[in-house]
């Protein structure tokens, strides 16, 4: 049965002619930076990805989660610093920030440390919760230390599953997985799209039903 289905996965691979892993493997050396600049912004579905092609050999592992720690601390470091200069000017000008910052504050005052480390792993706050942090009055030192440690917990994670799931392909589907890999990452992020549309509608419809009833 692990014949037919690793043969299955060889023929699906035909229809990935252009490899994302072998531009990896030409270009290794310039995907570090690039990690750094897009776990800045955020990049889970990245961080997977690159985790995966490090259990290829494609990439240093070690060197890909210290570029993911510097660029997921980096990020957050920077929007704690906004929040706290300029929350409420930005609040004014980004009122639909309003909800979920206020979601924030409240487990972060609830769970205070374990929320810090991590509200990473939280969908739907994940964006706004540094920036609410830099409005609460947080010390800048405590954020500091704690940020570090959550952002390497974040890299550590993000990084581990896509190398697992690099050595546990490669157990079963052998040569057809590096294919199959992206097979899985096209379908991965079609979900994920998807799951962020439901989001968005329902947070829309909430807004408008807060919005009937105030009036």
């Amino acid at each position: 049965m692990l014949e037919h289905l690793q043969e299955f996965y060889a023929h699906v691979s035909g229809f990935f002619e252009f490899d994302v892993l072998d531009l990896i493997g030409r270009y290794g050396p310039w995907f570090y930076p690039l990690t750094v600049i897009w776990t800045f912004l955020e990049g889970e579905t990245f961080l997977i990805f690159a985790g995966y092609a490090a259990s290829l050999g494609l990439l240093d592992f070690s060197i890909l989660v210290a570029c993911a720690w510097a660029g997921s601390f980096a990020g957050d470091q920077l929007w704690f610093i906004l929040g706290r200069r300029y929350g409420q000017h930005l609040l004014q000008r980004f009122p639909r920030w309003i909800g979920g910052i206020e979601t924030a504050l409240m487990l972060a005052r609830k769970y205070n440390t374990a929320f810090i480390l991590s509200f990473r792993f939280i969908y739907g706050i994940r964006n706004v919760s540094s920036f609410a942090l830099g409005m609460s009055g947080l010390k800048w030192l405590r954020y500091l230390v704690l940020n570090l440690i959550a952002a390497g917990l974040w890299a550590i994670t993000f990084a581990g599953a896509g190398h697992l799931f690099g050595q546990a392909s490669q157990a079963v589907l052998g040569n057809a997985a590096r294919n199959f890999s992206l097979l899985m990452l096209a379908v991965f992020i079609c979900v994920a799209w998807f799951v962020v549309m439901l989001h968005r509608r329902h947070r829309r419809k909430l807004a408008e039903a807060e919005s009937t009833t105030q009036r």
